[in-house]
């Protein structure tokens, strides 16, 4: 039984976190290899059910008042955007990961900032950002990607964050004066695999100027790109970064997609929208709190945050907040179906396994084994019949009676039905409780 156990945690983990990136050929400028045939060639996850980008209708989101503000550490330093590369398919700029993080807002514990790129359009006749609201198409996106840490570690296999956030064009000239200094690197990398430093000066907040990043949406969904593995925790602010058309522009007219004499120029470097497939985008705004959004309350303790993913399924991501901690991730097997296995890791941790067949139908069982271990079952019953069973197996471990000279007292409750009566349930404990008379005189 354990072996079962421990091969769908296995199974669930292998399905959630991204996996090691493999080497597929794909473009956004040729119908051989552009993003409406990256299920095909890119089949493991680009046709996956919980694909990004989506369009956000305002209308469908969820309030969520869990969805608390944001601490970004290291995003006001200098000398943190270190490097900037034509990758042939976006602008991408290498961030300090050891200095930049991000936590709260909903995450299951510390994100490392690694990079940030762009998608954009070709010019002022088609919008590039990767996101919509409400069918609203902005010039650009740029994307922030962290990696979960694990003890200073960041693992292939680590939890995606990713942070979007809409580029809005105004009328200004050669504003903000923050991307004035990003894009003056444009000239020095027009060629795919051209790299150079960033200015020591610039800052990720000085870019992020003017957004309010306590407010956002959130929902889980994937990369946008090849492999387009899923499991990753979009949050997309909105409120857009504003910067003048000319400054837009000139990632559509300076950087090419190869190093050839004839390469086309880097332009419409998005995917289109996806399939909601009934996943839920939430929102920070005041509104009924969703339940089951965990966060850890201490150091010893396990944060889990439940994404869900439609009205009859969910998805639970669980974090480990130190190295004794276990990281499980959840998958429903149906669309009325979820199992759920936490397996602790140390003596003095609760193991937990929930498996109910149906939505409507539960039963509790909760069996101690010692003074600091627990072990909860829940499985299907009838749905008008709850059966709870509560068997000590230490004699100073009873509930409702007292044990004397050794004994061990099993109290059990079966209603027959919703209308069973007190004298039925107790049946059993008054002859426990007449036993313990006679044994005393």
């Amino acid at each position: 039984m354990v072996n079962v156990f421990i091969t769908c945690l296995a199974a669930c983990l292998l399905h959630i976190l991204p996996s090691a990136p493999t080497s597929i050929s794909w473009c956004y400028h040729k119908a051989s290899c552009s993003d409406l045939v990256w299920p095909i060639i890119a089949e493991k996850d680009c046709n996956g059910t919980q694909q990004s980008p989506i369009d956000i209708v305002t209308t469908n989101v969820q309030a969520n008042t869990t969805l608390t503000p944001f601490t970004f550490t290291g995003y006001n330093q200098d000398a943190t955007l270190t490097e900037i590369t034509n990758t042939g398919t976006t602008i991408q700029v290498t961030l300090d990961h050891k200095k930049m993080h991000v936590e709260g807002g909903g995450l299951p514990g510390l994100f490392a900032s690694t990079q940030f790129h762009f998608h954009w359009g070709n010019g002022s006749t088609t919008p590039g950002s990767e996101h919509r609201v409400n069918g609203k198409q902005y010039p650009m996106e740029l994307h922030i990607v962290s990696k979960a840490e694990h003890n200073g570690s960041l693992p292939n296999d680590s939890i995606l964050a990713a942070f979007g956030f809409f580029i809005e064009a105004s009328n200004d000239t050669g504003k903000p004066e923050s991307w004035k200094i990003l894009t003056s690197n444009l000239t020095e990398i027009a060629s795919a695999g051209d790299k150079t430093r960033v200015s020591d000066k610039l800052t990720m907040d000085d870019l992020l100027s003017g957004v309010d990043r306590t407010k956002y949406y959130r929902y889980l969904g994937s990369l946008t790109t090849p492999n387009c593995d899923e499991g990753v925790i979009w949050t997309i602010f909105k409120d857009p970064i504003k910067v003048s058309q000319d400054l837009i522009d000139l990632f559509t007219t300076t950087v090419y997609i190869n190093k050839t004499s004839n390469s086309p120029l880097m332009t419409n470097t998005f995917r289109g929208v996806q399939p909601i497939n009934g996943r839920i985008v939430m929102s920070q705004i005041a509104g009924t709190k969703i339940t089951g959004l965990l966060m850890p309350t201490s150091a010893n303790k396990t944060s889990a945050i439940i994404m869900p993913t439609s009205a009859n399924k969910t998805t639970a991501i669980i974090m480990p907040t130190s190295a004794n901690k276990t990281t499980a991730s959840i998958k429903p097997t149906s669309a009325n179906k979820t199992t759920a296995i936490i397996k602790p890791t140390s003596a003095n941790k609760t193991t937990a396994i929930i498996m109910p067949t149906s939505a409507n139908k539960t039963t509790a069982s909760i069996k101690p084994t010692s003074a600091n271990k627990t072990t909860a079952s829940i499985k299907p019953t009838p749905a008008t019949k709850t059966t709870a069973i509560i068997k000590p197996t230490s004699a100073t471990k009873t509930t409702g009676l007292k044990p004397k000279l050794g004994l061990k007292t099993t109290r059990i409750l079966k209603p027959a039905s919703t209308a069973t009566t007190l004298s039925q349930a107790y049946i059993f404990p008054l002859s426990v409780v007449m036993l313990y008379v006679v044994l005393s005189l």
